[in-house]
């Protein structure tokens, strides 16, 4: 038996015939096109759904599920988009739509936070634990909470958004609307900005060269110039560093998973990363010198991991 995986974003949509190993088949991708309109999406869905099963040679009654990874708020039960501006989505029970060109029996859909977590539980770095979770750090701090399997969200489906709770009060603003939320200390998005200020107070910094190398600012800059021995790059790594491992500690006190998973191209740093990062958590964490701890880990899956994800929603 197989599992089909859906990975729905903005600019294009992908899709994965994932085996019982948690193998990835194939793969195919179309552009979504949002603004041809909502049925129009579904149905693209559809037809890479039928085409993965014809090119491997399968029926329908070879694909046990049909899962939907998608950006915005989602209602699993229903099978509804309740929002998601980047597809200017609102209330479209996609999953009805879907049913109308395949005829895949089971279809289930999530968030995509929350699926590229499942896939990271049950294929990638937390495979084998029973509660776990993972924190995307990419435009903003994205997060999935999965227990014995299934992912957590919440009552009205929306939970696990870790990046909006609050380390400043009134502090910086977030696009959420609130000010202070761990995104706006912690996401690329902000590690950029801090960086573009520290070149503005210093013009001899050697994040001006990493930037001539790079053509931009990017998440991986400041830790370039750091690992060249600049001072004023080494202070935004170290604020970086200190406000990622006080939302971390945050999640970990209050739910004990037994690893959180980072992902995102700022997970890429490696020891730069996580050696400061975890001398933090472990001067800060509740739990210390008393039994195990959360084992922190960098996700494994990459883009793979909303495909895998959402093959075992």
């Amino acid at each position: 038996m197989y599992g089909i995986g859906i990975d729905l974003g903005g600019t294009k949509t992908a899709a994965a015939l994932i085996d019982e190993e948690n193998r990835i088949v194939s793969k195919l991708s179309v552009p979504t096109e949002p603004e041809k309109g909502n049925d129009h999406v579904a149905d693209n869905i559809a037809g890479l759904a039928e085409k993965l099963c014809v090119d491997a040679g399968l029926t329908y009654r070879d694909v046990k599920q049909m899962g939907i990874a998608a950006p915005g708020a989602i209602n699993g039960e229903t099978g509804t988009i309740m929002r998601a501006h980047n597809l200017m989505m609102e209330d479209f029970h996609i999953v009805d739509r879907i049913r109308l060109g395949t005829k895949i029996k089971v279809i289930k859909i999530d968030n995509d936070a929350n699926v590229a977590a499942l896939g990271e539980a049950v294929a990638g770095a937390a495979r084998g634990t029973a509660c776990s979770v993972m924190i995307t750090l990419g435009t903003g701090v994205g997060g999935g909470f999965v227990i014995d399997g299934k992912v957590f969200s919440g009552f009205n489906h929306i939970g696990g958004e870790f990046g909006h709770m609050v380390l400043h009060h009134n502090g910086r603003p977030c696009n959420c609307g609130r000010k202070g939320c761990w995104e706006a200390y912690s996401s690329a998005t902000a590690l950029i900005a801090r960086t573009k200020e520290a070149m503005e107070r210093d013009p001899s910094s050697e994040l001006h060269n990493v930037y001539k190398e790079l053509g931009k600012v990017s998440g991986k800059s400041a830790f370039i110039a750091a690992r060249r021995g600049d001072k004023t790059a080494a202070e935004v790594v170290d604020e970086y560093v200190s406000y990622l491992a006080c939302g971390i500690v945050n999640v970990i006190n209050m739910l004990q998973p037994e690893v959180l998973c980072l992902g995102g191209g700022i997970s890429n740093e490696g020891a730069g990363l996580m050696i400061p990062l975890q001398k933090k958590i472990d001067e800060e964490i509740f739990v210390r010198g008393i039994g195990r701890s959360t084992e922190i880990r960098i996700a494994q899956l990459g883009n793979d991991a909303g495909l895998i994800g959402a093959a075992n929603l």
